[in-house]
């Protein structure tokens, strides 16, 4: 029997940089049954060209525009045919093995829709990576943190999350998925653009009966982008999304409380950040809720048919991760859960 069919698909914009520096060890995973895709999101630098000259055997697929990380998944994904689609992001290097524990146990557990390997920061070899570490959890108001990685605080791998785990959400740095899954949930949601989209989509994923798990044996290095200045488009994407998350996702009851209690909350950090000085901070928090209220009168929600309490999915946990992390002083994964 012939293993598993893997397309290990990269979204690219102006990314001629990590592709030169990364590609080279996506090119010599050792898993024999895949094949690497360069999904390019309309980049203006070389990365295309170059990509072609010393990587002939690399699939290129080009978009017309830049659809952000959700639309782009969505658009490339379409032209790619394989058993399990492995997004990557081009900022990640991969030693020769780590396709093989993923999917092994993929293939042992048709009930897992989705995993992830553990991310470690490229330029730490001893900490998590922001983007996911060892598994992606989320708190009863909706907001998410990692086994390893409590809002800005990485944790030091010292193999204490070595298991396989039930998960909530896996990275989108690194997501192993079934493209029959990915295809019959309509992949990401494009009006994300980007932030966030691998978390309702593996929320999503949960609701259709599948699992998403962590698998440690898999190890990939990440370069990542957890330290970036919090202002901006960055902040109003996360904010914004993770609203449009919660109101698509949740039971009618459980979204009216959290989505208020979210407001009130985010509005507090908001004010906090305006009076320690932070005005881009405050504006794209404010930016983020207006859209999000123009969001549901435009009609454009795609609520989930099937959405039952979020406490009774894996990978949640049932207290306040704020309160935790802010009050409580609680920076490490195993002392909250």
């Amino acid at each position: 029997m012939s293993a598993a069919s893997v397309a290990i698909v990269i979204l690219n914009y102006n990314g001629r940089k990590y592709l030169e520096q990364f590609l080279p060890s996506v090119m010599a995973s050792t898993y024999t049954n895949k094949k690497v895709v360069v999904a390019d999101n309309a980049s203006n630098d070389d990365s295309i060209s170059f990509v072609k000259a010393q990587f002939p055997e690399v699939e290129v697929i080009i978009n017309t525009q830049n659809d952000g990380f959700a639309g782009g998944y969505n658009w490339a994904l379409q032209h790619v045919t394989a058993d399990y689609y492995v997004l990557l992001n081009s900022d990640v290097e991969v030693p020769a093995n780590w396709i093989e524990p993923v999917i092994s146990l993929m293939e042992l557990h048709p009930d897992i829709g989705a995993a992830q390997p553990k991310m470690i920061a490229y330029n730490d070899r001893t900490s998590f990576e922001y983007a996911g570490a060892c598994g992606g959890w989320i708190d009863c108001l909706g907001y998410p943190f990692s086994r390893g990685r409590i809002f800005d605080v990485l944790e030091k791998d010292r193999g204490q999350y070595n298991d396989v785990q039930d998960i909530f959400w896996a990275t989108g740095a690194a997501l192993f998925i079934r493209s029959k899954l990915f295809h019959n949930l309509a992949g990401f949601n494009a009006s994300f653009f980007a932030h966030q989209e691998e978390i309702d989509l593996c929320w999503r994923i949960q609701l259709s009966g599948y699992k998403v798990v962590v698998v440690p044996a898999s190890e990939v290095y990440h370069v990542g982008a957890g330290t970036l200045p919090r202002g901006g488009r960055k902040v109003f994407l996360n904010f914004r999304n993770n609203l449009m998350m919660l109101y698509n996702n949740l039971p009618l009851k459980q979204r009216i409380i959290t989505i208020s209690i979210r407001f009130m909350l985010d509005a507090i950090s908001a004010w906090k950040g305006l009076l320690t000085g932070d005005v881009s901070f405050f504006k794209a928090i404010v930016r983020a809720h207006w859209a999000f209220v123009k969001w549901i009168i435009n009609g454009k929600k795609n609520i989930s048919s099937n959405a039952v309490p979020i406490e009774q999915l894996k990978g949640v946990y049932k207290g306040a991760i704020v309160w935790d992390y802010f009050v409580k002083q609680k920076t490490k994964f195993n002392e909250i859960l």
